[in-house]
């Protein structure tokens, strides 16, 4: 009796402080909700929604329409917002002027036919602030489907929540039918910087949501028949679907204890009424859910649990097992001890969860398993909520759903970068995380030790042996694009001077091809003997292969940081775009490092003050495509962290034999550090080449990925103009061909400073294309530069262009062979 007294009194208590407390309705501070393509107000029996038109949110207006769907519908009960939509053929965005902290971004779409915008051209990307919310979407003909998306995300000082729709095709067009923009806690679901964080599953390691990542809502669910709608939610209008049997692997209908009160230690984290429905198993001792998802990607998965059995009274009555994909991430779970014993209170539990990469399957399983102790009740649970987290603040999925189509987002090896691990434990991928104050990740442990026994041998050479050394890659990365080397071929040798002499003959003058800020650039042949077949850089029938030997010249601004970061960069990258090293020579105090030869040079020696031929114009986009590909690589792909190349430019964008174009001299690159800055932020000394120099890393010393986007439209304007990125004795305007790109493109004139030998051979959308691009890329707010993956997306449909606007001349000249 005096426990259940105390207890009783202990449950008054918490009832009391809650609700004088936490349960109150959450009031947001900002609440925009707006019903595009209308004007005034207008009300749904649920909300008040506010027309766009004239709206000072929504800039570009005049080049946007306001439309109501083609009739006929099937969906002929349309609610607001999908009865109206604002769609435009060119980039339109909304502002709204905020207060710093986290919000709900709510995106309604109804991708049906409007007059004079068929349903089947709407194609287009969505940008919120920096992140990527979806790229190219898309609708099937007969898709009258209406379509909700829900993100969080966060806003920092002096920053508004800005949206842009942007068409993907000059024909095609984007849409929008209703926007919320809600504010919320800001530690609802980010981690809260007082907490450690969140249990990443597979690990003993702790991961931190941070607000400098966005969150996209996959599955919000209330187990049982009967959904919670946003007007019963505790403020935040948060949908919880019924339907958990969607998902169930056979199992009956869930207890209702509906009865019984409800506390909630936090009023914003979920309704009473998803506590008054739990699942429990009846036939089978466990249960076990599906949740199809994108691939390579981490998730934050809310399990929310009340105790709600009048048979369940004491600890160890229900124990259970949580298991997330095949590992366990509860090993004692029980709700009533989390409680203290309070039946009726409600508790959540957070994990976070890695989706590895899966190029076979357009979705995987998130599989969730509750499996009881023995001789204990079998396991419950209310509801759950699952989000995908941003990674590399992209949240485009490589899979179509529900009628949106996205474009593959990476080609390289590594899934993602890993910013927030505070802690380390062997992986199931061999990993090991080394933690020395700041936290930092490093791809390999072999490589690691490569790295200082290499510094230990700038010393005492004989530490190195002449055999090859193996660097280790990450076991769990594999080939997934058709661009990547086996990966059998990461292997980086360590040669001795006297075969570096003899496939150079003794350095002789004449074998010099190249002289670059390292020194001089050789070509040579090194015998079948000192390379293991297992490399396969043989041709069939040839006892050597072709090389090129870079020699450390005394003197150079270059020296052994260069060397080193050469070295430890392209022993770890393979990709059919990026030039592959082959090995190194460090005896004697020489530097030296070897590579495939590239049979065609560097770019720039086919664009300008040269004697070769002019290149066509399809060979030149080909090229800077594989030039792009390449920095996506570095950027999203090819480790843990964002690579930042730092010396983009023309003469480090060698051809092979069949111009396959690959980036090359890694001397300057650096990794972007892994601290909760926004982006990918190192804060360095200005190097680089100047001409292709990012304004904002010149004034700010801050390089970014973005940095590689500004030189690389600089690239792609030497491509289209043929002319160097600086003329110190032209005229000012003239001298920086990034500055006199952005004038004559103000002044309607940069067709005049096309490459002369191109003219009348590009087509017209192409050439405007090509422009925007370039363009894009050297905005003077790196914020506003595309990411390398979209610059590629948009040059494979400049290609497109070309090729279609080829075909359709060919055409016309087989129907009419006089005509030229």
């Amino acid at each position: 009796m005096r426990f259940s007294s105390i207890t009783a009194l202990k449950l008054f208590l918490l009832h009391l402080f809650t609700l004088f407390t936490n349960l109150q309705a959450y009031t947001p501070v900002n609440n925009f909700t707006i019903n595009c393509g209308s004007t005034g107000t207008s009300y749904d029996g649920e909300t008040t929604w506010t027309g766009d038109t004239a709206s000072m949110f929504l800039s570009h207006q005049d080049s946007t329409v306001s439309a109501n769907p083609t009739p006929p519908q099937s969906n002929s009960t349309l609610q607001l917002p999908y009865t109206t939509a604002r769609i435009s053929r060119s980039q339109f965005n909304y502002s709204f002027p905020v207060t710093p902290g986290s919000y709900f971004l709510r995106l309604f779409f109804y991708p049906a036919s409007y007059p004079s915008f068929p349903s089947t051209q709407a194609s287009f990307t969505v940008h919120c602030n920096h992140f990527t919310l979806f790229y190219g979407f898309s609708t099937d003909e007969d898709d009258t489907e209406t379509i909700f998306r829900e993100y969080v995300v966060n806003v920092d000082n002096g920053e508004t929540l800005n949206l842009s729709f942007t068409p993907s095709q000059p024909n095609s067009h984007a849409l929008i039918n209703g926007i919320q923009v809600f504010s919320i806690p800001t530690d609802l679901y980010y981690t809260s910087p007082h907490h450690a964080g969140f249990k990443l599953v597979g690990t003993h390691t702790l991961y931190r949501v941070t607000s400098d990542t966005a969150l996209h809502a996959q599955y919000r669910v209330k187990v049982g028949v009967q959904g919670i709608s946003p007007p019963k939610d505790t403020g935040l209008f948060r949908n919880l679907v019924a339907g958990d049997e969607h998902y169930l692997i056979k199992e009956k209908n869930p207890n209702n204890n509906g009865e019984m009160n409800i506390t909630l230690h936090h009023g914003s984290v979920a309704p009473k009424v998803l506590y008054r429905t739990e699942r429990i198993t009846k036939r089978s001792p466990k249960l076990t859910w599906n949740f199809p998802v994108d691939s390579g990607f981490y998730y934050l998965v809310r399990l929310h649990f009340c105790e709600l059995d009048q048979n369940i009274t004491n600890i160890g009555d229900r124990v259970f097992c949580v298991y997330i994909g095949s590992d366990l991430a509860e090993d004692h779970a029980e709700v009533l001890r989390w409680s203290n014993q309070l039946k009726g209170l409600a508790v959540q539990r957070n994990f976070v969860v890695l989706i590895p990469k899966n190029d076979t399957q357009e979705k995987v399983n998130l599989s969730l398993q509750l499996h009881p102790y023995l001789n204990s009740s079998n396991p419950c649970l209310n509801g759950l909520e699952i989000f995908k987290i941003s990674d590399s603040n992209i949240l485009a999925g490589p899979n179509a759903q529900n009628g949106i189509a996205f474009e593959e987002r990476r080609n390289g090896m590594a899934v993602g970068k890993r910013r927030n691990v505070l802690s380390v434990e062997k992986r199931r991928n061999k990993h090991k995380i080394s933690i020395a104050g700041m936290v930092f990740v490093l791809v390999s442990v072999s490589s690691v030790g490569f790295v200082f026994r290499w510094a230990r041998s700038m010393f005492n050479p004989r530490s190195f042996s002449t055999n090859a050394h193996k660097l280790s890659t990450n076991a769990h990365q594999q080939s997934t694009d058709a661009e990547e080397l086996p990966v059998n071929t990461l292997i980086c040798l360590r040669f001795s001077l006297v075969e570096i002499k003899a496939a150079t003959n003794n350095f002789d003058d004449a074998s010099v091809v190249g002289v670059g800020g390292f020194g001089h650039v050789y070509r040579g042949f090194i015998r079948r003997i000192f390379i293991p077949v297992t490399l396969k850089l043989f041709k069939p029938g040839s006892n050597e292969i072709e090389v090129a030997i870079k020699r450390h010249k005394p003197g150079s601004k270059q020296g052994s940081e260069e060397f080193l970061n050469e070295i430890e960069m392209l022993s770890q990258l393979r990709h059919r775009n990026i030039v592959p090293l082959i090995g190194y020579c460090n005896s004697n105090k020489e530097m030296i490092l070897v590579y495939n030869f590239m049979a065609r040079g560097n770019l720039r020696e086919h664009l300008y003050n040269s004697d070769k031929p002019p290149l066509p114009w399809k060979r030149r986009l080909q090229i800077c495509i594989d030039a792009a590909h390449a920095l996506h690589y570095l950027h999203c792909c090819a480790q843990t962290y964002t690579i930042i190349h730092s010396d983009v430019k023309t003469t480090n964008i060698l051809l092979d034999e069949e111009w396959v174009a690959k980036v090359s001299d890694f001397g300057l690159s650096r990794i972007g550090p892994t601290g909760d800055s926004k982006s990918n932020v190192c804060t360095t000394p200005v190097k680089g080449s100047f001409g292709y120099i990012d304004p904002e890393y010149y004034k700010r010393q801050h390089l970014t990925e973005k940095s590689d986007v500004y030189s690389f439209g600089v690239v792609l304007f030497e491509v289209l103009c043929a002319r160097p990125p600086l003329i110190r004795t032209a005229e000012p305007r003239e001298e920086s061909l990034g500055n006199w790109v952005r004038y004559c493109h103000q002044n309607g004139t940069i067709a005049q400073i096309l490459d002369p030998t191109l003219k009348g051979k590009i087509a017209p959308n192409c050439f405007r294309v090509f422009c925007q691009i370039g363009l894009s890329c050297l905005s003077e707010i790196g914020s506003q530069r595309p990411s390398m993956n979209d610059v590629v997306w948009m040059l494979k449909n400049a290609l497109k262009l070309q090729e279609s606007a080829d075909i359709t001349e060919a055409h016309s000249n087989s129907q009419n062979p006089l005509s030229s």
